[in-house]
């Protein structure tokens, strides 16, 4: 692979990609949301012309403010919507595969066991709509694609209920966190290298990729509490004693059946994927 575009560079996933890629010796065009802004067909295909040779697209370009999108829906569809489309079809006319990521919002959360590939979506709130919008239009209008959904995504640098516990830890002595919302915390970096070892496969389709395990976001604050040697209390709660605009999926474990073995089993626990990310921020030895 000769060189690739990666949209959303700015952000999380967006700048594991990044790093991933120059470890591999892929040649990465990284565009921020300032540089290339994926809602503009206009743009996208101008930026295109600019960068002759790109071999593939991975978008990381996301509008991830779930509360906010509540009000703020029309920027949500037009980022996770309209920005993918535009995308798809860019792909196309480059006759190369698109990877999009999308999320375990697209799901209401009232399974009792993870969600497969072949589980219908049904979002409940307005992010996980949008989600959903761009997922419909990586499947009905690109030809070649990776759709790859993944869940709480946490690294260095960005904010995420990781380092939004860590934050907590320093600024209170008792915490409230929610016991009834389940799923897989996923490392970035380990995301990022799943996605190009996905990519090298040209086994394209849909895909549920996060790190290995489950547990809840109480669970996961205890666990990151603990490791800190944190001295305050923690206190269980529901969601539903936060006055939160959107609702979360409750449970939305996901499944990895249909991923390449070699993909599969090689990602760690997220209690693996924790350690390594506290060490890398430098929060414990």
């Amino acid at each position: 692979m000769k060189s690739v575009l990666i949209t959303g560079a700015g952000g999380q996933l967006g700048q594991d990609m990044v790093n991933t890629c120059k470890i591999r010796g892929i040649f990465a065009i990284a565009a921020k949301s300032k540089a290339l802004d994926i809602t503009s067909f206009t743009e996208v295909i101008a930026f295109l012309k600019k960068h002759p040779g790109i071999k593939a697209i991975i978008n990381c370009a996301a509008y991830n403010a779930v509360d906010e999108a509540e009000q703020q829906w029309r920027k949500a569809f037009l980022v996770n919507g309209t920005g993918v489309r535009n995308l798809a079809l860019a792909a196309n006319s480059l006759d190369v595969p698109l990877v999009h990521f999308s999320t375990d919002y697209v799901f209401d959360g009232k399974a009792t066991r993870p969600y497969t590939i072949v589980d219908t979506p049904n979002p409940i709130n307005r992010y996980g709509k949008s989600k959903l919008l761009g997922e419909q239009y990586v499947r009905d209008l690109a030809h070649r694609y990776f759709l790859i959904r993944t869940s709480w995504v946490f690294r260095r640098g960005n904010s995420n209920f990781v380092k939004k516990v860590i934050e907590w830890s320093r600024e209170k002595d008792e915490l409230s966190v929610v016991t009834d919302q389940v799923a897989s915390p996923t490392y970035t970096v380990d995301l990022a290298v799943a996605t190009i070892d996905l990519l090298d496969t040209e086994l394209f389709g849909l895909y549920h990729i996060t790190n290995s395990g489950s547990c809840s976001r109480y669970a996961l604050a205890e666990y990151i509490l603990e490791k800190m040697k944190w001295k305050g209390k923690l206190t269980p709660a529901k969601s539903k004693d936060f006055n939160s605009p959107a609702d979360r999926p409750l449970y939305s474990v996901l499944d990895p059946f249909g991923t390449p073995e070699s993909i599969n089993y090689n990602l760690p626990t997220w209690q693996d994927a924790t350690d390594r990310f506290l060490r890398e921020i430098e929060v414990i030895a």
